[in-house]
């Protein structure tokens, strides 16, 4: 198992607008797709202004299939233009759970 952590930074003042987009429209498309959805988080303290999505999968191979599969759907498509224009930089961190970790 492999756990992805994607942080997004968005414009200042426009996180609210975000978190309602993936609320009503993006999280729904990427859930039909990709693997086990851990969470998404904002941040309180610290890199304020960021958007987090944890996401789990079977392997680094499932993770580009499904990922893959996402990025060819229209509906998805078009949700990235709704969205890229709120985010200022993105960051992709793939986690390896310890042999103690309960996500294993």
């Amino acid at each position: 198992m492999i756990v992805e952590l994607r942080d997004y930074h968005v414009t200042t003042g426009k996180l609210p607008e975000l978190v309602r987009l993936y609320e009503t429209e993006g999280s729904a498309i990427q859930q039909e797709y990709l693997g086990t959805f851990v969470g998404a988080f904002t941040t309180d303290v610290g890199e304020l202004s960021t958007y987090t999505h944890i996401w789990a999968y079977e392997s680094h191979a499932d993770r580009e299939a499904r990922r893959a599969r996402l990025q060819a759907d229209v509906r998805w498509q078009a949700f990235l233009a709704k969205i890229q224009p709120l985010i200022h930089t993105q960051r992709n961190r793939i986690m390896i759970p310890t042999s103690f970790s309960p996500l294993r």
